[in-house]
């Protein structure tokens, strides 16, 4: 089965499958290594797990919980899935909560606040939102606790202290973003866990840790492309951006121009001015010879 490993680090992977097999493929029995919620993005599969059946299509959630056997089975037509699993350590798994129930239900049908969180993240992964994919993961975990537990949304603490310790690691995100900065290494600017300081950053200051990086970058690149920086390539790796393509792209959504034409109309210089001086003399014609 072709995999693909989007995120691979800190306390959440964010893992592609792409599974092929049809009908006539023979099932087999594997095991969960690790708590995981599976977002099915398309297709359709038969799942068996702890003596219960699920039929899954699109939108429908798969919950892996650690040790269990299943068995997938292909028995429609046209055959294969595609998945987006979010899976945590069991140290992240238990800082977020739920209970051995809440990994035990197997699945879940399509449900709407499941969905647009995790389309959200799908678009994360293509490189279309500023949101970060880690950052849309947490939040359709949380999605999927809260909405199989039926529990409310945690107050969040705002205490001053905590106000400061946000402030103070979006200066630091700031005066670091030309430097790869994942979220987990933001909390442990503020001595948070990544999806505390996630919800606690997004409340005191309106936008996620990484749409504040992703702006940190566009606003230094900006400043470089207006003192006429000569080299647009350059000027995307100096502030941050890994790849030049995503940086033209992202600018481009940004500005509403390429970094290039951006470039030139900072650095266009004005015209002389037609007007004349109010002071000056007017000019006289020429007499004419007789």
């Amino acid at each position: 089965m072709p995999v693909t490993s989007v995120i691979a680090s800190g306390a959440l992977s964010i893992v592609d499958y792409r599974c092929p097999f049809g009908p006539h493929e023979q099932p087999f029995t594997e095991v969960h290594g690790c708590p995981s919620v599976s977002y099915v993005r398309c297709g359709t599969f038969g799942y068996h797990s702890r003596g219960r059946f699920y039929e899954l299509v699109a939108g429908s959630v798969l919950v892996g919980n650690p040790g269990d056997e299943f068995v997938c089975t292909h028995d429609h037509r046209g055959g294969g899935d595609e998945c987006l699993s979010f899976q945590l350590t069991p140290e992240l798994r238990e800082r977020m909560g739920g209970g051995n129930g809440t990994w035990q239900v197997g699945a879940l049908p399509p449900l709407p606040e499941l969905m647009v969180l995790a389309e959200l993240a799908q678009a994360c992964a293509r490189g279309q939102s500023d949101v970060g994919l880690d950052e849309a993961g947490l939040c359709f975990v949380d999605r999927f606790i809260r909405t199989t537990t039926g529990a409310p949304s945690e107050v969040l603490d705002m205490r001053p202290v905590l106000r400061r310790r946000v402030v103070e690691a979006a200066l630091w995100i700031d005066e670091n973003s030309g430097q790869p900065i994942d979220l987990e290494a933001a909390a442990a600017q503020a001595g948070l866990s990544a999806f505390h300081f996630l919800r606690s950053f997004s409340r005191v200051l309106g936008v996620t840790p990484h749409q504040y990086l992703v702006r940190c970058r566009l606003r230094h690149a900006a400043r470089l492309l207006g003192e006429g920086a000569p080299s647009v390539t350059r000027v995307a790796f100096e502030v941050g951006f890994g790849d030049v393509s995503n940086f033209i792209r992202t600018f481009r959504r940004a500005a509403q121009v390429s970094p290039r034409r951006f470039r030139a109309l900072a650095t266009r210089r004005p015209r002389h001015s037609a007007i004349p001086d109010v002071g000056a003399s007017p000019r006289r014609a020429p007499l004419a010879l007789r």
